[in-house]
């Protein structure tokens, strides 16, 4: 049996092991695929694993004896799902890995915008203090989060985690989802229409998946619903955010600023307007890249693989 993975080196740079995968059978690992090289590479595998090397129509009736695709990611919009179903190819993802990971870093961001913690920290080893006439100094405002309210757009697992933390530091939380899980055991929380959000949160994170109707949800007129004063997080998707109407709004102070670790086009082009907007923080996508939760999807893809081989298929996107 032939394993071919595209693009292993996000998820694997060095500090994990394929062996569970490589068990399977004779296992080509490439760190990057360039699009024109998709076909050539996967020629004969049976099983392909892919992170953002594209499978579409064009690639997937060229493969002739591929049986497998193991998305190494959650998001599996890579792949061209209904042609992988019309070859009875099984399609998988990796559902769960990166819950703590993913809330993490939202309060990471969260924590930034309002203690300016490296800010403060550079200014400081630029000598501000030392030449400070007073014991301490902030040039940045400096913002307490008990009592300010979240707004989450998306309650899944990882819209959840981010309450359990928001609610650490006393905050309230509103919550829009489609699906209203029983949150009845939460204290400081209330389901809410998705302009309630944006009109009376503090903070407003994402963590909905990108769909048509989700697409551009930040966007011009819903940034002039939220207060002046609050801050917009995305760890989700890059495309739920109309990235010039974010920078208009940030430059022409309609919010207060925003943290982003995912961008429309990824990588971003230099002439982004997102790259150089007043009070914005942006970070290479890597909310999901802790160690612990690259080793989780390492397992669970294997136990994908395992099951796929076993005829007991588990986190199947296209059956």
């Amino acid at each position: 049996m032939k394993i071919v993975v595209l693009d292993g080196y996000t998820l694997n740079p060095g500090d994990l092991s394929w062996d569970r995968i490589k068990k399977h059978g004779e296992t080509v690992i490439y760190d990057h695929t360039p699009f024109d090289k998709t076909v050539e590479r996967a020629k004969g595998a049976e099983i392909v694993f892919t992170n953002k090397t594209p499978l579409g129509e064009k690639e997937l009736s060229q493969l002739e004896g591929l049986k497998y695709i193991g998305v190494l990611a959650t998001g599996y919009n890579i792949v061209d799902i209904e042609a992988a179903k019309r070859r009875n190819i099984v399609v998988t993802n990796v559902p769960t890995y990166g819950t703590k990971s993913v809330a993490q870093m939202t309060f990471a961001l969260i924590l930034e915008m309002t203690q300016h913690v490296q800010r403060h920290s550079d200014a400081v080893r630029d000598g501000a203090w030392t030449n400070c006439r007073d014991f301490c100094f902030w040039n940045y405002p400096l913002i307490e989060l008990d009592g300010k309210t979240m707004g989450i757009i998306g309650f899944g697992r990882i819209g959840q985690a981010v309450a359990d933390l928001a609610h650490a530091f006393g905050m309230n939380v509103l919550a829009y989802d489609i699906n209203k899980s029983d949150q009845s055991g939460r204290k400081n929380f209330k389901w809410a229409e998705i302009d309630e959000i944006f009109t009376k949160s503090d903070i407003v994170s994402l963590h909905c998946p990108l769909l048509p109707e989700t697409k551009g949800i930040i966007n011009k007129d819903t940034l002039k619903k939220m207060k002046k004063s609050a801050f917009l997080v995305n760890t989700s998707r890059g495309p739920l955010v109309v990235d010039e109407d974010l920078a208009d709004a940030l430059n022409n102070d309609v919010i207060a600023g925003a943290a982003l670790d995912v961008l429309s086009v990824e990588p971003p082009a230099k002439d982004n307007p997102l790259l150089s907007a007043k009070n914005c923080i942006v970070t290479p996508h890597i909310a999901w890249a802790t160690k612990e939760a690259r080793a989780r999807l390492m397992d669970i893809a294997a136990d994908n693989l395992d099951a796929f081989l076993t005829g007991k298929i588990i986190n199947a996107v296209n059956m």
